[in-house]
């Protein structure tokens, strides 16, 4: 077993990861008190370097920003027992490059002004098909007076905390609710802030991959003047229609070169409502994100059954930097270390993910994940943890142990 674990530690000396994100920007004040490069231990780029990627008309009528991302690179360990590969077979160890994207962002004038986002990637973390490539944003939006912001085109279903926020901003890293939510989908969307932006409010419309829709509504009921103490609340709905009366429901132990440890299989049902809690808490370095969601099936020969899933993070960042809460999108943005040898942070999670009820056995999995992640400069990070996982499905409980190393670059 350790002798398999080698690998990572390589991983993490060696393997560089990229991405440049909307998702990934600071909010202004951060941006401005972020520390340059030349400050950190660790070699970076500079903020003029990076700037100068982009081309501005003259007359600013339009703009384009190239990125280029490959995000991340992980190295994972599966160790097994015997009823576990019973279930789901063995797992194999595996080196994954993670994603390699391309992007284009920026604004137009045309009539009124707007701004644009288009990115291909090869896997990734919002990929929503099996093919290598996928397009995964093309994205519109402009802003209405007196309503919010419109976008339209391919973008994310504004529902679960985890697939709203940037996943390379998460404390922990691999989401775990995914069997509740879909990452990306042909639709349209408005949003917009209120009460001064203590609280944020989406809806939207999709149907490239049957009809869906969300609605999601966050608040800030406490809010230190520096920032670094918050209070994050949020609630969301999704009306999940699958094609032809078909739904499906699967899940990862949070890796994602492991195959599906819960799966109902496609389902003779009409369509869910799924309906989600988001609690984070934050003060200084110290952080509490938790969520739950529960999925109502109505499907009559099923039993109209009821799935569920949880998690509870927990984190602490050692030198004390805290995750910066963008007001605008209502989640907490990735940690910005102060010191020249960057940041530390512990992580702990507990969760679970049930798809078992009436008719339906797609298997319960319950799991709890350590981890050490280490902010070293404004945009590095390297990434080490173990998770432990049980899964009871077809009348036995097998165990996975898994370690996944990660590095990531963000822009």
């Amino acid at each position: 077993m350790k002798t398999r674990i080698l690998p990572l530690f390589a991983l993490l000396l060696a393997a560089p990861a990229y991405s440049q994100s909307v998702e990934s920007d600071l909010p202004p004040e951060e941006e401005a008190a972020a520390k340059e490069a030349d400050h950190y231990a660790l070699p970076d780029l500079a903020d003029k370097t990076l700037a100068e990627a982009k081309v501005v008309d003259a007359k600013d009528r339009f703009a384009v920003k190239l990125g280029f991302a490959f995000l991340p690179a992980d190295y994972t360990v599966f160790d097994q027992d015997a009823d576990s590969i019973t279930q789901v077979g063995e797992q194999e160890d595996k080196y994954e490059v993670r994603s390699l994207r391309f992007m284009a962002r920026g604004f137009f004038e045309l009539g009124r002004k707007w701004n644009y986002m288009v990115s291909y990637e090869y896997k990734g973390f919002d990929k929503t098909s099996d093919a290598k490539w996928t397009t995964t944003d093309v994205l519109l939006s402009t802003e209405i007076d007196g309503v919010g912001k419109l976008s339209v085109g391919k973008i994310k279903e504004y529902h679960s905390y985890e697939m709203v926020g940037d996943a390379a901003n998460l404390p922990h890293s691999e989401r775990l609710l995914s069997p509740f939510f879909i990452s990306r989908n042909n639709g349209i969307a408005l949003s917009n802030t209120m009460r001064d932006q203590r609280a944020t409010w989406t809806v939207g419309g999709y149907w490239g991959t049957g009809t869906d829709a969300t609605a999601r509504v966050t608040a800030l009921p406490m809010i230190s003047e520096s920032g670094n103490e918050y209070l994050h609340v949020a609630a969301s709905v999704r009306y999940y229609a699958g094609d032809g009366d078909k739904l499906r429901f699967r899940g990862k132990p949070a890796s994602n070169v492991a195959k599906n440890y819960v799966d109902t299989g496609m389902l003779d049902a009409d369509h869910a409502w799924n309906t989600g809690l988001e609690v984070l808490w934050a003060k200084g370095g110290y952080s509490l994100l938790g969520e739950y969601i529960t999925s109502s099936v109505r499907s009559e020969s099923l039993g109209s059954p009821r799935f569920d899933g949880w998690y509870l993070t927990a984190g602490w960042v050692l030198s004390g930097e805290h995750r910066p809460y963008d007001r605008k999108a209502g989640y907490a943005r990735r940690v910005q270390p102060k010191g020249r040898w960057g940041a530390l942070e512990a992580v702990a999670r507990v969760g679970r993910v049930d798809l078992a009820d009436g008719r339906v056995d797609g298997g319960e999995m319950d799991g709890w994940w350590l981890g050490m992640n280490w902010w070293a400069t404004r945009r590095w990070k390297a990434s080490i943890g173990y998770g432990n996982i049980d899964l009871d499905k077809g009348g036995i409980t097998g165990n996975t142990d898994t370690w996944l190393g990660r590095i990531q670059w963000i822009y």
